[in-house]
């Protein structure tokens, strides 16, 4: 088990930390900061573990810091725990966009750092992560982060000039997939289907296709040719898709989030 000292107590540190304690990786003695009351609240409801409304509470008493702060709020916090940390640390950021250099300069010199992009699907064990590493981190923190990653879901070594890449297609992922979920269930509605079964018809379906791309290897072109029979149902919904850009809205998604990334880093 790990402690883990969380700078940030919302969404994704929580859907962290509920999948590390799921998977008895995270010590109970692990502790959270965060200036939102109810943040704080919800944390501590949900996970057990216990939340301070004080930045440097939490390199005081832990030794692995998630930094899990808004880009913008990032250099803020890093000026108040840094006169705290010493090389017994590891600092581990999941902010997009603020690069290893940025979390260095603010940092005292020879600090372990790493980036991580994950996913909220970390909560049910499914996340897809990516990480790296700054000159200073040992074999041993390489080790630690892909355990804890792992262990959630899946996680890949990606270079640093990809992280914002990771963050536009994974990252934010999971909203582009929810959203395209609804509309499925929705057309379904719209057909005739009654809400409840639409919506766990279409989840079931992203399910069954992740797994099925996942379980055979196969390029999605060839799982998609193999539904898609000739002057059948399927191939006319996928000419409706393609009369309305689809494919071409779901690269724009990536290709803005990854710009957005690379700008929230930039302030």
């Amino acid at each position: 088990m790990t402690k883990i000292g969380f700078l940030g107590a919302g969404q994704m540190a929580t859907a962290l930390a509920l999948g590390w304690k799921k998977a008895g990786l995270l010590d109970d003695d692990s502790l959270a900061a965060d200036p939102s009351e109810m943040a704080r609240s919800t944390f501590t409801n949900k996970t057990g573990i216990q939340a301070t409304s004080h930045n440097v509470d939490v390199p005081q008493d832990c030794k692995m810091l998630l930094l899990a702060v808004k880009p913008q709020m990032m250099m803020g916090v890093l000026s108040e725990i840094a006169p705290h940390i010493t090389s017994d640390h590891l600092v581990i950021s999941i902010a997009a966009g603020v690069t290893l250099a940025q979390l260095a300069a603010a940092l005292p010199v020879g600090t372990r750092i790493a980036r991580v992009m994950p996913n909220t699907p970390a909560l049910v064990g499914a996340s897809a992560s990516a990480f790296t590493f700054n000159q200073h981190a040992t074999n041993a923190d390489v080790a630690l982060v892909s355990v804890l990653l792992k262990a959630v879901g899946v996680a890949v070594p990606v270079t640093e000039n990809q992280l914002d890449a990771v963050t536009g297609l994974s990252g934010s992922g999971p909203a582009y997939v929810f959203v395209m979920m609804e509309a499925l269930a929705d057309g379904g509605v719209r057909m005739g289907l009654p809400r409840e079964t639409a919506l766990a018809l279409a989840a079931q379906t992203v399910l069954g296709a992740a797994t099925m791309l996942l379980q055979t290897g196969q390029h999605p072109a060839q799982l998609k040719d193999a539904v898609a029979s000739p002057g059948g149902t399927t191939i006319a919904g996928l000419h409706a898709l393609e009369q309305g850009g689809f494919r071409a809205a779901i690269m724009d998604a990536v290709q803005a989030a990854t710009e957005r990334a690379t700008e929230l880093g930039a302030k």
